[in-house]
């Protein structure tokens, strides 16, 4: 992939569009991210951004900045990183210093407070996207584990009422046991 001023711009382009113009955090924001770079200029694969996605939700910060981090080191490196960063938090932090200016006006506003209750049907649309685009990819792979350990956690979740820090820490236990299991069977099975 050639890397200009043009792909920079593009790059920057594409997070500053994303992150204006999405209400509702980083799981919103994934899929869409996922559209425009692994649909649309296919410079990341599927499974690629499925990882992508899994570390920046594993990982201390907002999921949204951390993705565009990780989406814009893995296309060109530490200066795709800053452009990715600058093209995420520009948007918001614009929007919010013009809303501070008149604060209590939108506070007040029953307008506001009734597009803002209109929105959170779109988000929690939005999610349940992702939740079902991942699950049908795990499903299609026919992975049991990744299946087995998204069942568990919406089961702890939901029902048990868990705190999400423990689902995320027994996760990356089973992953990494599990990635230590394969490599170790790969190595005993090379050997003979």
């Amino acid at each position: 992939m050639k890397k200009d001023i043009k792909f920079y711009f593009k790059l920057f382009a594409s997070t500053f569009y994303l992150s204006a113009f999405t209400f509702g955090g980083g799981f919103v924001i994934i899929p869409l991210m996922r559209k425009k770079f692994v649909d649309q200029y296919k410079w990341i694969d599927e499974k690629e951004m499925l990882d992508l996605t899994a570390i920046a939700q594993a990982s201390p910060g907002a999921i949204a900045v951390n993705a565009a981090i990780l989406v814009g080191y893995r296309l060109a490196g530490i200066l795709g990183a800053m452009i990715t960063i600058l093209g995420t938090v520009l948007p918001p932090l614009l929007i919010l210093s013009l809303i501070s200016l008149a604060y209590t006006e939108f506070r007040d506003s029953l307008i506001v407070k009734y597009v803002l209750r209109g929105m959170q049907a779109g988000v929690a649309a939005v999610i349940i996207d992702v939740v079902v685009t991942m699950g049908i990819d795990l499903i299609k792979e026919r992975k049991v584990l990744p299946i087995m350990v998204m069942l568990s956690s919406f089961v702890a979740a939901f029902f048990l009422h868990i705190n999400v820090i423990f689902m995320i820490l027994a996760s990356g236990m089973i992953g990494g046991m599990a990635m230590y299991y394969s490599k170790h069977i790969k190595k005993s099975g090379e050997g003979k």
